[in-house]
């Protein structure tokens, strides 16, 4: 994961902005926030109101996931993900 350190002054602390290259990267960071939580799959599929299946299906780095369903299970992790205009 690519961590951007000129936002590491302008973002308030706690707070992190990331690019990602890949799925593959952003997830690491779902999977990782889960634990972090404290979560089992289960716990975040019931939260995010998405199967267990897709829970297993992202963290392991799934292409096709759906979007819509990802940014519910990144909102339930307290992530936002944002796109930039390059």
């Amino acid at each position: 994961l690519i961590f951007l350190e000129k936002f590491s002054k302008i973002l308030p602390k706690g707070k992190f902005f990331m690019q990602f290259k890949d799925m593959a990267e952003l997830s690491a960071l779902i999977k990782a926030k889960r634990k972090e939580q404290g979560l089992t799959q289960n716990d975040l599929a019931l939260a995010s109101n998405v199967g267990i299946r897709f829970i297993v299906d992202i963290e392991a780095g799934k292409e096709t996931a759906q979007i819509g369903k990802v940014l519910k299970v990144c909102a339930m992790l307290g992530l936002k993900l944002g796109v930039i205009n390059e």
